[in-house]
């Protein structure tokens, strides 16, 4: 870190502050609903639609085993964060076990995976003000979307996770009380979607994988890319008040979570409904609660999966702001981002990633109907990338601990190494099956482009190291 870089910290500092120059003002109550509002987004809401029409009711599966997967990285995550508690930690484990340059692509890549999301959920915004407005073209929701996060993000980190509570207690609640209505609809058969509704919809109509389990497969990236988000406590964890406690609690209630907003949600919309009325760009929880017959529950669920987009969006914001000013603290971009301001918020890196995100209002100009698969594809690439190395960096944690070299603790990542190998070999297949359909292929195409791109970047990091050194 130069003079300058030191100073800004320095000044940003103080009391509440950790060594970072962050504030810790994330208290268990915040953390708990970031991490929940994390795990529902875009990929539930909005994506579920497609995702149906091509799998049908055997994506509940897809759901449940993509799920023990992500349990079992947040819990190889876990085991990371109480060894050391840092922002930007996948960047930091990834630099101490595997080397520079594997910190260098891990915290690059986290940074531009969020960038691409933060693009995929003000494509979702726009699809969903559509819903009232359909002559709204999709790129000025999404411009006027991210000017208002990008403004709110430039508060602090208290105001930050108060906002996001109240975001994602809007969505627990409605996936909540669409499961409620769902059971009245089957059990009391009121409503237009009464009249249809049956759990035998889960396999009477062609099958459970009416498509066969090759589609099912095919859907995975989808899968996957829902459960993008659920990492965001590692990137809090600078932040974050007891991370000890808090943190643990947070991952532990995974399962849980997957099995009620994921699993739970996903029984009683296809039991409404046959999956054959599922559509791409239709949100199946707009279209099942439109049936129901309440007043104004397709513009109530509307509001609410709007509120999703806008709170992921904003937690990309927010994690792309951390990331990218540890990567500037390590000396891997631009001095200028490390900087926190007044209200200990990395301000200027927050700005440069805004600005970044604000392609994906051009992308929303250019090819609207393609947008949202075309950004979700090469999103989950970097999640993939970011999830796998998590998992890399714990085995080599555990072996480092096995012999006597760092310090362990009791909050292991249950199977291990097992688990582990099980983990990354699932995250390749996903990788492989991108390239399967047309719409996810780009995202096999961009990877050589951005790798190419790191490597070349990489070269001056690698001689300010040795200038340094």
């Amino acid at each position: 870190m130069t003079e300058t870089e030191a100073g800004s910290t320095a000044a940003a500092a103080g009391p509440g502050a950790d060594a970072e120059g962050y504030e810790r003002g994330l208290n268990g109550r915040q953390i708990q609903m970031i991490a929940i509002g994390g795990a529902i987004g875009t990929g539930l809401f909005l994506g579920a639609g497609g995702a149906i029409e091509k799998a049908g009711p055997s994506l509940i599966a897809a759901y449940a085993v993509a799920g023990v997967l992500i349990f079992f990285v947040m819990r190889a995550l876990g085991e990371l964060l109480l060894y050391r508690p840092v922002a930007g930690s996948f960047a930091e484990y990834a630099r101490e076990f595997f080397g520079p340059f594997a910190g260098f692509v891990t915290g690059w890549t986290y940074w531009i995976m969020w960038v691409v999301t933060g693009m995929a959920e003000i494509t979702a915004a726009g699809v969903y003000v559509q819903y009232w407005w359909p002559a709204v073209p999709q790129w000025v929701t999404a411009l006027v979307v991210l000017t208002v996060l990008f403004a709110a993000n430039l508060i602090s980190v208290k105001l930050f996770g108060e906002f996001e509570f109240w975001f994602s207690m809007i969505k627990v609640t409605a996936i909540i009380g669409m499961i409620l209505v769902g059971i009245g609809v089957l059990i009391f058969g009121f409503g237009e979607a009464g009249d249809q509704a049956s759990v035998s919809h889960l396999w009477s109509d062609g099958g459970f994988a009416p498509n066969g389990v090759g589609q099912t497969l095919l859907v995975l990236q989808i899968v996957m890319f829902a459960f993008l988000g659920v990492e965001l406590v590692g990137v809090t964890a600078g932040e974050a008040q007891n991370p000890e406690k808090v943190l643990p609690r947070a991952i532990n209630t995974i399962p849980f979570r997957i099995g009620l907003f994921y699993i739970g949600a996903l029984l009683i919309i296809l039991s409404l409904a046959p999956w054959t009325d599922f559509h791409a760009k239709e949100s199946p929880f707009v279209l099942v609660f439109d049936r129901v017959g309440i007043p104004a529950a397709a513009a109530i669920i509307n509001f609410v999966v709007l509120t999703a987009a806008l709170s992921s969006c904003n937690s990309g914001l927010y994690s792309t702001g951390r990331m990218l000013r540890t990567l500037a603290v390590e000396g891997q971009a631009p001095p200028r981002v490390s900087g926190l301001s007044s209200h200990r918020v990395p301000a200027m890196a927050i700005t440069v990633s805004a600005i970044v995100m604000g392609l994906g209002v051009l992308v929303n100009a250019l090819v609207p109907d393609k947008a949202f698969m075309y950004i979700t594809s090469v999103a989950t690439v970097g999640a993939l990338w970011t999830w796998g190395m998590i998992v890399g960096c714990q085995m080599r944690y555990r072996r480092a601990v096995d012999r006597g070299r760092l310090a362990g603790h009791g909050f292991r990542m249950p199977g291990a190494p097992y688990t582990g190998w099980a983990v990354l070999a699932f995250l390749a297949m996903v990788v492989v099956l991108l390239g399967f359909s047309a719409d996810t292929r780009i995202a096999l195409y961009v990877v050589p482009i951005w790798v190419a791109f790191l490597v070349v970047a990489y070269i001056p990091v690698r001689r300010g190291r040795g200038a340094r050194a």
